[in-house]
């Protein structure tokens, strides 16, 4: 959209092709606050709706989330701080947290992938899955590992995800110089998570209270669903999904409180839990109750 005068000549040439191809709604699921697409459906008079999906809102980019939402027909937003937090007074809002696939946990590959990361038999794991930027706390995971290794060794941490990112290289380089870097393994992006959630016994998601927090975070439901234990911090998103389960959240940002959190997990850690993870998530983050959702209010905007 800058500049101005170039930015909406690229939107008039853009609805142009909206109306070529006939279009009855848009649904945008991008990240950020750009609003030249939503400017161009309107112009063409096409319904725009858009999903949000993290918990960006202030400093340079405010004016462009409020056009956005303005000239949006429909807003769905994941969980309830946002809902609180930017649209409290809009009649647009729609709650649609994400949905997931509800899968058997498959535990049929359990040794041969602990045999291919030199995991022993009776090791306890700990498992994140992430996209390894700043703001996912892998540093404080790292440090919370170590102190429990302090303690007893017989644990093993997995950190599943792309790390050629610069902050998945540091994260590399300090499990690397840990004195406990034999029991920490980086598996990189990885093509079927689940077979990697089968073989832990605890799943961690340590994203930190700043910044943008968290949408709807798709790995602590996969994690759930499969029955696997879980941890998460206690933000925005997270406390939408765990909010029937107090005990497994935490205060984030301190590698202690970590160390302590994962634990007392350890010491209470049963497959009826997972049971329960996996049935919550099959009655409210379904992957067809989210696609009904969708179809509500998509015929909401068409008029259906």
């Amino acid at each position: 959209m800058i500049p101005r005068v170039k930015g909406f000549y690229n939107c008039l040439q853009l609805s142009k092709y909206f109306k070529k191809l006939k279009i009855d709604l848009i649904h945008s699921f991008h990240y950020g606050s750009d609003y030249s697409e939503a400017f161009a459906a309107n112009i063409a008079g096409i319904p725009w709706v858009f999903t949000k999906k993290n918990m960006s809102w202030g400093g340079t980019s405010l004016n462009s989330w409020k056009i956005r939402s303005y000239l949006a027909t429909q807003i769905l937003a994941q969980n309830n701080d946002m809902i609180f937090l930017f649209y409290r007074n809009s009649k647009k809002i729609n709650l649609v947290p994400r949905g997931v696939k509800i899968d058997k946990l498959d535990k049929s590959n359990n040794e041969i992938l602990k045999d291919r990361y030199g995991i022993a038999r009776e090791t306890k794991i700990i498992i994140t899955v992430a996209n390894l930027v700043y703001i996912k706390g892998i540093h404080v995971l790292i440090d919370a590992f170590e102190l429990i290794c302090d303690k007893d060794t017989s644990y093993h941490l997995l950190i599943v995800g792309s790390k050629k990112t610069n902050y998945g290289k540091q994260m590399e380089k300090k499990a690397n110089d840990s004195r406990f870097s034999k029991k920490i393994t980086f598996t990189g992006k990885v093509r079927n998570v689940n077979k990697y959630l089968s073989i832990s016994n605890l799943f961690v998601l340590p994203t930190l209270d700043e910044g943008r927090r968290e949408g709807s975070p798709v790995s602590l439901l996969e994690a759930m669903a499969l029955g696997v234990n879980v941890l998460a911090s206690r933000i925005s998103g997270i406390k939408d999904i765990l909010a029937n389960f107090p005990d497994n959240m935490f205060t984030p940002g301190d590698k202690r409180i970590l160390a302590n959190a994962i634990l007392e997990q350890f010491s209470d850690l049963n497959q009826d839990k997972g049971n329960l993870f996996s049935s919550y998530i099959k009655d409210n983050y379904s992957l067809s109750k989210e696609v009904i959702s969708h179809q509500e209010i998509y015929k909401k905007c068409m008029k259906i």
